[in-house]
């Protein structure tokens, strides 16, 4: 971040809690705090602010010691770049995958059910898109049927509560 951008008064407030929690700490002593907060309401810059706090640590990240932290996926993710992400939510789909084709090219037998398993699935997946199709179809029906008949208010009033 620029040094000569003028700073707010939420960063010098941020800043000054720093402060205060160094002091409770025990780095500072009052009269540093004291000095320090009153050059951190009257700083103008992000280099003013940064003068305040230079020879102090920056505050630990939110989060136990060794809890693990996102860490952004690596570059040669890819596409799998979400699944990278992912952390502690179960096993991935790849691996699982290339170890069922590598059983089925060693085991005997093993490629005929691996084949197998997939017409069923390829047979339960084009059921249910045929339900799909005829249930959007008479959904379709249906609308047009009762759109054309005219809009119905409750137990078969019209719109403005009259008797068809």
């Amino acid at each position: 971040m620029n040094d000569h951008i003028r700073v707010s008064d939420a960063d010098r407030e941020r800043v000054a809690e720093r402060l205060r929690e160094h002091f409770a700490e025990g780095r500072l002593s009052s009269d540093e705090l004291d000095e320090r907060i009153a050059a951190t309401l009257s700083a103008k810059t992000f280099a003013e602010l940064r003068r305040v706090t230079k020879d102090l640590p920056d505050p630990e990240p939110a989060g136990a010691p060794g809890q693990d932290r996102p860490y952004p996926a690596p570059p040669w993710a890819g596409w799998q770049g979400f699944a990278m992400r992912r952390r502690g939510r179960g096993p991935r789909l790849l691996p699982l995958v290339l170890l069922v084709l590598l059983a089925a090219l060693v085991i005997p037998g093993a490629g005929f059910l691996f084949v197998a398993f997939v017409k069923v699935v390829l047979v339960f997946w084009l059921v249910a898109a045929l339900a799909a199709v005829f249930a959007a179809a008479r959904f379709r029906r249906h609308a047009r049927r009762h759109w054309q008949s005219g809009p119905r208010g409750p137990w078969g009033r019209g719109p403005w509560g009259q008797w068809e």
